[in-house]
C-alpha cells in the first residue's frame, strides 16, 4: 500500500536583515510507515508568529530540515491508542502538511462546544497565554489601572487588549503600524486611544493618550516603545516584556539599550521578561476565564487566516511586516 506525500517546508538560508521566500523551501516527502506509539496527523491549521524570526539564526532552526510551530490536525492514522483515528490534537511538528508524532508530542484538543477551532492557536493558544501571563503573573493588572500594549493589532496585543478590558482595566492604549489599524483598535477591540508608531516619537504620542501616566506596559516591541513606555510609566509602574518585533531583524546589531532605562530606578518600575513555555501551567486560568466569554460571544478572536499550504511561508513574511491584523492563521486543510 503506497505512502501519503506531505508537503514540506524547509530554511536553506540564514537571513540578513528582513528574511524572503529565497530562505524557504518547499519540498515533498514520502510518509514514513508508522511504528508502535506513533500516529499520523493531517494538519488543519498553522499558527506562524513574530518569535520564528529569532529561529531563523544561528543557533535556532537548522538549516535543510523539518521546522517547529504551533499545529492543530486530524489523527488520521494510529498506532497507539492514546492518540485515536479522529482525535484533534496540538503539536509543534509544523511547516507540513502531514505529521508524524508520538502521544509524548501531542496533545488532545479539549472539546469547548461553541468555541471556533482557531481559538486554540490564538486566544486560548500560545498567543492568549503569553497575554494572560503577563497582564496576570507579571504586570498583574489591577482594576482601573491604565496600561499600554505595544504591537496592539498583532496576536498577542488584541488578546492582550481583550483581556485587559475583561480584567477592568481603566484605560487601554495601544501602538500599531499604520492608521487604518489603530482605528480597528478603538472601533472594534475596545482600546480607548491608539496611534500609528510612525506618526510621532512614542512618549509624545503616550503623553497625548495618557496625560496622567502608566501603570502598566506590556511590551511586544522593544527599542524606541520601550523607551518612551519608561517615560511615560508613573511611580512604581511595572513592564511585562514579552517580545521585540521592531528588532527582530535587526538581531545581528541589535539597537542601544533605551536612553531613560535609569529611570527604572528613579521611578522605582519593575521590568520583568518571561517566556510563555515557563507558564504553562496557567493555561486552564485562561480557559477557565475565557472560554465562557467565547462561548457566549462576547470575545470573537482576531483572526486573519490565510488558506493555502502553499503560502504558509507568504503569512509568515506577511506577519512579520504587520500584514496581519489579530493573530495570523495558516488554514492547510478543511476544518471538521
Amino acid at each position: 500500500m503506497s505512502r501519503p506525500i506531505a508537503r514540506v517546508v524547509h530554511q536553506v538560508a540564514r537571513p540578513s536583515g528582513p528574511p524572503t521566500a529565497d530562505d524557504f523551501a518547499f519540498l515533498d516527502e514520502t510518509v514514513p510507515a508508522l511504528t508502535a506509539g506513533e500516529a499520523l496527523v493531517e494538519n488543519i491549521h498553522q499558527s506562524v508568529d513574530p518569535y520564528m524570526r529569532e529561529e531563523m539564526e544561528e543557533g535556532g532552526w537548522e538549516l535543510n530540515a523539518p521546522l517547529e510551530g504551533r499545529t492543530l490536525g486530524r489523527v488520521v492514522e494510529s498506532r497507539t491508542p492514546a492518540l485515536p483515528v479522529g482525535e484533534l490534537v496540538f503539536h509543534r511538528r509544523a511547516w507540513r502538511t502531514h505529521s508524524v508524532v508520538t502521544a509524548a508530542e501531542a496533545t488532545p484538543l479539549p472539546a469547548f462546544e461553541g468555541v471556533p477551532l482557531t481559538a486554540h492557536l490564538g486566544a486560548l493558544g500560545g498567543t492568549g497565554l503569553s497575554a494572560w501571563v503577563g497582564l496576570t503573573r507579571v504586570a498583574r493588572l489591577q482594576p482601573g489601572e491604565t496600561i499600554f500594549i505595544s504591537a496592539a493589532a498583532g496576536g498577542v496585543g488584541t488578546a492582550a487588549g481583550r483581556l485587559a478590558r475583561l480584567l477592568g482595566a481603566g484605560r487601554i492604549i495601544g501602538s500599531t503600524g499604520s492608521a487604518a489599524k489603530a482605528r480597528h483598535l478603538t472601533e472594534h477591540l475596545g482600546f480607548d486611544a491608539a496611534f500609528d508608531y510612525h506618526d510621532a516619537p512614542i512618549a509624545d504620542r503616550l503623553r497625548e493618550a495618557a496625560p496622567d501616566g502608566l501603570d502598566v506596559y506590556l511590551d511586544n516591541a522593544g527599542g524606541d516603545h520601550l523607551e518612551g513606555a519608561i517615560t511615560a510609566l508613573r511611580e512604581h509602574g511595572r513592564i511585562a516584556w514579552c517580545g521585540a518585533v521592531a528588532q527582530y531583524n535587526h538581531l545581528r546589531q541589535p539597537p542601544a539599550a533605551p536612553r531613560n532605562l535609569f529611570d527604572v530606578v528613579g521611578k522605582s518600575l519593575r521590568l520583568e521578561g518571561f517566556l510563555v513555555r515557563n507558564h504553562l501551567d496557567a493555561r486552564p486560568e485562561l480557559y477557565d476565564f475565557l472560554v465562557p466569554h467565547l462561548r457566549s460571544g462576547a470575545v470573537v478572536p482576531d483572526e486573519t487566516v490565510v488558506r493555502g499550504f502553499e503560502h504558509v511561508v507568504d503569512a509568515f513574511l506577511g506577519m512579520l511586516r504587520g500584514a496581519n491584523t489579530g493573530k495570523m492563521i495558516v488554514q492547510i486543510a478543511e476544518a471538521p
